[in-house]
């Protein structure tokens, strides 16, 4: 199944939803995931292996951890060498002063941003929809 291309496209058929967990990011020097962890996402770095877990989880195996944050899916499969799609949403949560960390799965694009700017970046995507569509659509996971 080939993902969409077209930036109008992606834009006016996103559809964002937020998941209601808390996730951090932590690293393992040592590659090893230990018993129990279920990463939602992987990245080997030369330090060591990047994780993004729920904060529960993190606390449980008593990892350091940083960036408490939200998962926000942004739900229309995107391609994997779309243009520009992640630079015009980053860019609108930008201007509002937030960081966010994007990730790209093979079907949808995700978006880390701090926890307490969640309702912020689901509005700022939302108000994306529209100006693409004329209309939004924003669920929320919960």
């Amino acid at each position: 199944m080939t993902g969409e291309h077209d930036l109008k496209r992606l834009l006016a058929e996103m559809s964002p939803v937020l998941d209601p967990e808390t996730y951090v990011f932590a690293t393992l020097p040592d590659r090893n995931i230990p018993p129990g962890l279920a990463p939602r996402m992987t990245m080997q770095e030369g330090e060591g292996l990047t994780i993004i877990v729920t904060e529960t989880e993190a606390k449980a195996a008593g990892l350091d951890h940083v960036f408490a944050c939200r998962m926000i899916t942004l739900d229309v499969h995107s391609a994997l060498d779309a243009v520009g799609f992640l630079s015009k949403v980053t860019t609108r949560l930008a201007v509002l002063g937030m960081g966010v960390n994007p990730v790209a799965g093979y079907y949808h694009d995700h978006l880390f941003v701090p926890t307490d700017r969640a309702e912020d970046a689901m509005t700022a995507l939302g108000e994306m929809v529209r100006e693409a569509s004329g209309y939004g659509r924003v669920r929320r996971s919960d």
